[in-house]
């Protein structure tokens, strides 16, 4: 399946990879840290940008496990292999990209899952706790 790169693509890809297996309302807040992000000083301001981020070698090879969102870089396929999964990511993606759902994160740039614990997270703190992830500010 090939999947031409568009902004709902980029974000639907992330919410797919990073949260298909959260409650609604924690799907809506992976994706709006994507969007506060995009509207964010500190991060490109594009959705697919803000979505494949990351740090690269000299000849722009990506780093495996150096990129904001983990799965774009962890050297495993991108592509969806959960079909129904992928088109709820699609409509999740959409509502929150034309703003019929709102950010319930109170407009975090961070996250991460509960099952880790990054270095990072120490010098912020949480605003919400929604599923497996901790939002941050």
């Amino acid at each position: 399946m090939l999947i031409a790169e568009t902004a709902l693509t980029c974000l639907a890809l992330n919410l797919y990879f990073e949260a298909r297996n959260q409650p609604l309302e924690g799907q809506i807040g992976v994706s709006s840290v994507v969007l506060n992000r995009v509207k964010s000083d500190k991060y490109p301001n594009d959705i697919c940008s803000v979505v494949k981020q990351g740090y690269v070698t000299k000849q722009g090879h990506m780093i495996k496990n150096k990129c904001q969102f983990s799965w774009y870089c962890n050297n495993l396929s991108d592509v969806p292999t959960d079909r129904d999964a992928y088109r709820w990511s699609l409509h999740v993606s959409m509502m929150v990209l034309y703003g019929m759902v709102k950010d319930p994160t109170g407009g975090a740039l961070y996250y991460h899952s509960t099952s880790v614990n990054p270095e990072w997270n120490l010098r912020k703190q949480p605003l919400e706790i929604i599923g497996d992830h901790i939002f941050y500010k």
